[in-house]
């Protein structure tokens, strides 16, 4: 089983199958050599990107994460604010110190090599690593994938840096949606109940609870961080950032009262009335989508959620319970993020998260799909409720594309986060008003959403070659 706690981990921008993932094939590469006793033997390093790691590695920041990944770092502690210097540093001097420790040449143009029209099986986020002694011959080859939301995997069946799923056994274990609502069914458990269990087979209830609100506390800071910062976005886009601006507004408008809509005469008084405007509350949503989202283009500390493209969508629609709905509690903010990773295990499981390999209905979608079940389980919903928000959230995504401009985690990515938060909003919202009965279920859906994107052209899959990409001129 997936646990939560993979579904949501502490990164780096812009994003997590780009980003993330690439760091950390790097450095597992170099404490394979490590843990080999090789490192010493190393003179040289070569890193490869393919696919669609090699066509929008650039924008999305590849290249600086393999490097801080050969010298160490790891998404979830590297200092964001220092990433250019170390970068310049290791291009400019030629040298890269593996893990920190052993020194070896390092020559950009030769040593690290973005493919944008090449591709290796498997997956399209390929990479390979090798390593040379001072007389040039090979010490070590390794291909790793970046198979979305961070996680990496090897394609060898054995070896020291091999990337083992975890074979933990689970105290209720689920890889369909049926599975998963049978055994709500069996045990009279909610579906938050049963993540929370099978969380158990690792670490403690007290130590869940605490890695969740620690998350938490993550996406908070995240916001708040995006919500104070103006200016442009890294990249060439001249991208604007919007948040900080919006909030200004928002709290102006909150200060003299919130803004009113007029309102048509009552039958009984004849008069106009002025009522406040009762979609004033999904502007802070956007807000907090927007926010989320320009700190992780700008390659701020974000939460993969369960990517980094879409990592605004959850601490949007949990920021829009914790301020917004009366009686919210801690309780339901864990409960939350318990059932939204119960629905990122099945997407994991049966589809894809990432955009590289079915388009941007893995990521957004996905990401819709579990806020949308997260929101609903807090607000109370039955186990059949819950898995028909996660089905509508992820039903009205199928077919999205993945098509940055510039290959840059900015145009459609930010704002399609925000219009995603709403529409999770929104299917939480319908599911319960509900009985939980519908016509398609979440498997059907997470089927769906896995052929749409077999059958997608590559030029939609990260790549930048198709759709916004193409039709929108680069200034």
């Amino acid at each position: 089983m997936i646990s939560v706690f993979d579904l949501f981990s502490v990164g780096i921008g812009p994003s997590s199958s780009h980003t993330v993932g690439p760091m950390r094939a790097a450095r597992t590469f170099v404490h394979g050599l490590k843990a080999d006793g090789r490192l010493s033997e190393v003179s040289r390093v070569r890193a490869e990107l393919f696919g669609s790691l090699g066509a929008t590695g650039h924008g999305h920041g590849s290249d600086r994460a393999v490097l801080l990944g050969l010298a160490g770092e790891v998404p979830e502690t590297v200092d964001t604010d220092t990433v250019d210097t170390r970068v310049t540093e290791i291009r400019a001097q030629r040298r890269l110190a593996l893990l920190g420790t052993h020194e070896s040449d390092f020559d950009p143009d030769r040593d690290l090599l973005l493919h944008r029209r090449r591709s290796l099986p498997y997956h399209p986020n390929g990479m390979i690593f090798s390593a040379y002694d001072g007389s040039g011959t090979e010490v070590r080859t390794r291909t790793y994938y970046s198979v979305g939301g961070g996680f990496v995997v090897d394609e060898a069946a054995a070896g020291a840096d091999r990337i083992k799923p975890d074979s933990t056994e689970v105290r209720h274990p689920f890889v369909t949606g049926a599975q998963l609502l049978d055994v709500t069914a069996s045990t009279g458990l909610s579906i938050s109940e049963v993540m929370l269990a099978n969380e158990l087979s690792w670490r403690s209830e007290a130590d869940v609870r605490a890695g969740l609100l620690d998350i938490w506390r993550v996406m908070q800071e995240c916001v708040e961080r995006g919500c104070t910062r103006d200016g442009t976005l890294p990249g060439g886009l001249k991208v604007r950032r919007r948040a900080a601006e919006l909030r200004r507004s928002l709290e102006a408008d909150a200060a003299t009262g919130q803004p009113v809509a007029e309102g048509p005469a009552t039958p009984q008084a004849g008069v106009t009335v002025r009522a406040v405007d009762p979609l004033y509350v999904m502007d802070w949503v956007t807000l907090f989508a927007l926010a989320v989202n320009e700190e992780n283009a700008a390659g701020g500390r974000v939460v993969t959620a369960p990517t980094n493209g879409a990592a605004g969508i959850i601490p949007a629609v949990l920021h829009y319970y914790t301020r917004f709905v009366p009686g919210a509690s801690t309780d339901g903010v864990v409960r939350f993020l318990l059932a939204a990773g119960a629905i990122g295990v099945l997407f994991k499981e049966n589809a894809s998260i990432s955009g590289a390999e079915v388009g941007c209905q893995g990521e957004v979608g996905s990401a819709c799909s579990m806020a949308a079940a997260g929101l609903a389980e807090a607000l109370g919903g039955t186990p059949a409720q819950v898995e028909n928000a996660a089905e509508i959230g992820m039903e009205h995504n199928l077919g999205l594309t993945c098509d940055p401009v510039g290959g840059l985690v900015q145009i459609p990515c930010i704002e399609r986060n925000a219009v995603a938060s709403i529409k999770a909003i929104t299917a939480a919202r319908l599911a319960l008003r509900g009985d939980g009965v519908h016509a398609v279920s979440l498997d059907k859906v997470i089927k769906t959403m896995r052929e749409t994107g077999a059958d997608m052209k590559v030029k939609y899959k990260e790549t930048a070659r198709g759709g916004l990409a193409v039709n929108v001129i680069e200034c």
